[in-house]
């Protein structure tokens, strides 16, 4: 054998736990998710379960029930992304700018919230939230005399969902930014320095094409996570009110493990799945290199 073959075998034998594991934990699950969305499969129906093909997937297309929870969730996408990555850009900017022990200590801070787990994040802001009692309204009673209804209007509850999901999420990108910030060479913004432009004119003709990459990555991450919502609507707004805040992954939950309709459930989950991948790619069109 010789050293270059050897060498390609070598790095197979290195891949090959994680390509097991991939395989075993997210491969394998998605194709009997595809196989169990073409069957008629209802635990709570004493029939066995029945070959339909398409007919989970034309069942949806016709049901109210998933069209709201579709527009429920790119309402969430539409907010949550570019609000997400905006904060965390400027955030980003601003803690480049400092330096020291400073820029450790404000990062932190800011990265802290992303470690809470949803279930305590959920029962935090659904204090904050409380018509009565919650930290929110509390406030807002005493300085304007008025009181949010952030559980019985659907503009109201979506905006507490993507508040909360910003706050909670926005971490993690403004990390991501801030080291690709200081990846930027400082020559380049030099440069536009001796040639005339502003701190406005380095940021959008130098930094922001430099960290094209960077803010491609963000904004797919942070599209996939939007989409994804669940824990947020499950403990804070539970889906609404009707259902406006019910979610895509909120109604495959409900489907399959309320409704016990196992088959309908998976074929919910692979409409997500395409539109996700469809989204993904448009954004990478959209963002890439040129």
């Amino acid at each position: 054998m010789t050293g270059r073959r050897r060498q390609d075998w070598l790095g197979y034998l290195f891949v090959a736990p994680y390509l097991l594991l991939f395989g075993a934990f997210l491969v394998g699950p998605l194709l009997y998710g595809l196989r169990l969305s073409l069957f008629r499969w209802e635990m709570l129906n004493a029939t066995p379960p029945a070959f339909i093909g398409l007919g989970n997937y034309r069942e949806a297309f016709s049901d109210p029930n998933f069209w709201k929870a579709l527009w429920a969730t790119l309402r969430m996408v539409v907010w949550i992304t570019p609000c997400t990555v905006l904060l965390a850009l400027f955030t980003a900017l601003g803690l480049h700018s400092l330096r020291g022990r400073r820029q450790g200590l404000y990062r932190a801070a800011y990265f802290v919230p992303t470690m809470l787990t949803i279930t305590v994040v959920g029962i935090l802001w659904r204090w904050f939230y409380h018509p009565d009692l919650g930290l929110f309204n509390s406030c807002l009673q005493a300085w304007f005399g008025l009181k949010a209804p952030w559980f019985s209007d659907a503009a109201w509850a979506t905006a507490a969902i993507v508040i909360m999901t910003v706050w909670w999420t926005m971490g993690g990108p403004m990390v991501i930014l801030l080291a690709g910030l200081q990846g930027v060479p400082v020559q380049y913004a030099e440069a536009a320095t001796l040639d005339g432009a502003g701190p406005l004119q380095r940021l959008w003709y130098v930094t922001l094409p430099i960290l094209r990459p960077v803010l491609l990555f963000t904004v797919a991450l942070n599209t996939i996570g939007a989409f994804q919502i669940f824990g947020q609507t499950y403990l804070v707004t539970r889906g609404g009110p009707e259902y406006a805040t019910r979610t895509l992954v909120h109604l495959i939950y409900d489907t399959a493990f309320q409704n016990y309709r196992l088959g309908y459930a998976a074929a919910l989950s692979w409409l997500m799945f395409l539109l996700i991948g469809a989204f993904a790619v448009m954004q990478f069109r959209m963002l890439r290199e040129r």
